[in-house]
């Protein structure tokens, strides 16, 4: 309890601190040019002349003092008059597009972002100064994540504006995913905007096994401001309960709402009673906007963002490989594939979208590369011919490709094949493509592919063994639980030695809730995991029983797991 005294008498004096922190950085010779500081001398001079700016930041005051956090904050609603809740002018608070000023191409991004929120009086809360004290305290989180955010924060920020709604929103990523469009939750929540599987179908966007548009940085990004701007109309105008309804659901804050209207009580956000999760959730958003309406006062360095788009859409009209697009592109395969991070495979989907993000310095020279490459050649293909036993099921197993692209490759209307066909196959294993580390479940560059044809007596043990590879990869390779019974005559796909697990893809840490009817076989089937490291990594045993409910902590190359 003292430390707790204790932490909280500090708390002013922290503030304190902070809000000198800006003169004494901006006194110093090397920050003399930095735009913030350009920008907060602005504002001083007009202060001094007694210009209205003396409302800094969107019109709102500088600082707070510290018994502002103990008065509740009225939700901002659109269609209520500026005047009934502060003397801030109209038209600071409207979000309307007209009324916010023309950014110069010159500035900095984040300088261009401090200039537009407006959810600054929102923040007088004890909860939001609490979260803001924690970021204060690492600033080198919010320095990553912005550095991160940089390759798709302008985008977002001109479809807000373009919209009319709050540059603020740009923000919610920050909370979402930490503006990773590979971050994934336990609740199966994909993409820099979180949408689960059953939002995302609602939102129609398509998910399959080409592509996932939750993780499409256009696709993704306009469903989520769409969304939001229905949610926000649902709940007229009110901000908060639009960020709380996208959290835990219009349902349930309907559900709160509804409760304190028969008690009597008010209904703004800070008055429901939610889930522990929302109530968190809008304070780490309004931390997040205090802190970037002003971030050298938190001693927080931003990258250097160009106020300019770091990406053009270009339409490829077909499939294209990704590695080729990447040299084609004069870029890596890993800055591609982080600029779309929508598709699953080696190849962009064959029913689009046919666009890829190109960095916009490099749009010029991969738009004259590509039209000199035919369609036909955008993608490799290599001939595989029909052998007694053969069906596509197995075929498109073996090969890393579903059966509807097989059929849809090959003009194929029934599943029937015929010994001696020759079917046409998108070959992500040729040697050719560094990309075809990226199909889920493959091996990585360098291996050399073999089939085994399993004969009586054989075990996955033997055959790992007789080839110098592990039981697990074998496993992992075909597709096949830890306990898989193998027959005679089946085709298992093998790779050398060099073909270990993919290094090249791209690891996050995951947090995953069993589900009924899941186990440890299963759920490394489906992450393309090691019984015996998902074991190690939450300390159980390979036998035991989990249960429904239970946290895993799982390390997962999403290039290869089937989310």
């Amino acid at each position: 309890m003292l430390s707790l005294v204790a932490a909280c008498a500090q708390t002013p004096q922290r503030r304190y601190v902070r809000a000198q922190s800006d003169v004494r950085y901006c006194d110093k010779p090397e920050n003399q040019s930095a735009s913030m500081c350009k920008y907060e001398r602005e504002v001083e001079r007009k202060k001094q002349t007694g210009d209205p700016a003396n409302y800094t930041l969107r019109g709102l005051p500088k600082y707070y003092s510290s018994n502002s956090s103990k008065t509740k904050a009225l939700p901002m609603r659109a269609s209520e008059p500026a005047a009934k809740k502060t003397q801030i002018p109209t038209a600071l608070v409207s979000s309307s597009a007209e009324q916010k000023p023309k950014t110069d191409s010159t500035e900095e991004l984040w300088t261009r972002l401090a200039q537009n929120l407006s959810f600054g009086d929102l923040t007088k809360q004890e909860a939001v100064e609490e979260r803001e004290e924690w970021y204060a305290e690492h600033a080198y989180y919010l320095a990553k994540i912005s550095k991160r955010a940089s390759r798709y924060i302008y985008y977002i920020l001109e479809n807000l504006e373009s919209r009319g709604m709050p540059a603020d929103l740009a923000l919610l990523p920050f909370v979402e995913s930490a503006y990773d469009p590979f971050a994934y939750s336990h609740g199966r929540a994909s993409g820099l905007w979180q949408f689960v599987p059953n939002t995302a179908k609602h939102l129609g966007i398509e998910q399959n096994w080409w592509y996932d548009g939750r993780r499409d940085v256009i696709t993704a990004t306009d469903s989520a401001l769409d969304y939001l701007s229905d949610l926000n109309r649902r709940f007229d105008g009110d901000w908060l309960l639009t960020l709380a309804a996208y959290n835990a659901g219009a349902g349930t804050v309907n559900k709160a709402i509804n409760k304190n209207t028969k008690k009597g009580l008010p209904t703004d956000f800070w008055s429901l009673k939610l889930p522990k999760e929302t109530e968190n959730y809008i304070p780490k958003m309004l931390a997040l906007v205090k802190i970037f309406q002003n971030p050298a006062s938190y001693n927080l360095t931003l990258p250097t963002l160009a106020n300019s788009e770091h990406f053009v859409a270009v339409d490829t009209g077909s499939q294209i490989d990704l590695a080729q697009a990447a040299k084609l592109a004069e870029v890596s395969v890993d800055e591609l594939y982080r600029l779309n991070p929508g598709f699953n495979r080696w190849v962009t989907a064959p029913d689009g979208p046919h666009r890829l993000l190109i960095p916009k310095t490099k749009s010029k020279v991969f738009k004259q590369r590509l039209a000199k490459v035919e369609p036909r050649d955008r993608v490799r293909w290599q001939r595989y011919t029909v052998q007694r036993g053969d069906n596509l099921i197995g075929i498109s197993r073996e090969h890393h490709v579903d059966v509807a692209t097989l059929k849809a490759s090959n003009q194929l209307d029934k599943d029937l094949l015929k010994v001696g066909q020759v079917l046409l196959i998108p070959d992500a294993g040729n040697g050719i493509s560094p990309m075809r580390g990226l199909n889920r479940g493959q091996a990585v560059n360098e291996a050399s592919r073999l089939q085994h044809v399993v004969s009586s007596g054989d075990t996955i043990s033997g055959i790992a063994s007789k080839y110098g590879v592990k039981s697990a990869q074998v496993n992992t390779w075909n597709k096949l639980a830890s306990n898989a019974t193998i027959r005679p005559g089946q085709k298992l796909v093998i790779w050398g030695k060099a073909a270990n697990t993919s290094k090249q893809g791209i690891i996050r840490k995951v947090g995953y809730k069993v589900r009924s009817g899941d186990s440890l076989s299963l759920i490394a089937s489906r992450f393309n995991l090691r019984i015996r490291d998902i074991a190690e990594w939450n300390s159980i045993k390979t036998s035991q029983y989990l249960r429904p409910g239970q946290s895993l902590t799982l390390y997962v190359d999403i290039t290869h797991a089937d989310l």
